[in-house]
């Protein structure tokens, strides 16, 4: 009978100490963003993206709200992971972490006439 009070007693200690365990953290979540949430609204037309350059700094979150006034554009950034289509008519909101220091082309992904190789803008990360 001992033997069982003791058995059930070291199984009730074990259990509890199981449920008191503190809890666990994804480590696999990305990093909170430690700049600043810039937006710009970009407009993306027969060949250009309105304004061409925008200038952020390391760590700042980056909001783009890109029109298309003609026709089907995109918008790649390769470094950042951005690749989007613009429908015409459409507004379309890209996002991410500017984590790298530089200067970055982005251009238009979509074929969209015969100056599409000319569609180009300019990121600067600082």
């Amino acid at each position: 009978m001992k033997l069982v009070l003791v058995g059930l007693l070291l199984f009730t200690v074990i259990l509890a100490g199981c449920a008191s365990s503190p809890p666990t953290t994804n480590t696999n979540d990305p990093p909170a963003p430690i700049g600043d949430v810039k937006t710009f609204a970009i407009t993306a037309k027969m060949f250009e993206f309105v304004p061409g350059t925008i200038e952020v700094n390391q760590g700042d979150t980056v909001i783009l709200n890109i029109t298309s006034t003609d026709t089907t554009h995109g918008i790649s950034i390769p470094e950042f992971g951005v690749n989007t289509t613009i429908p015409p008519g459409q507004t379309v909101k890209v996002q991410f972490v500017a984590d790298k220091a530089g200067t970055f082309s982005f251009s238009c992904s979509v074929f969209c006439g015969v100056d599409h190789g000319n569609m180009k803008g300019t990121l600067i990360v600082k």
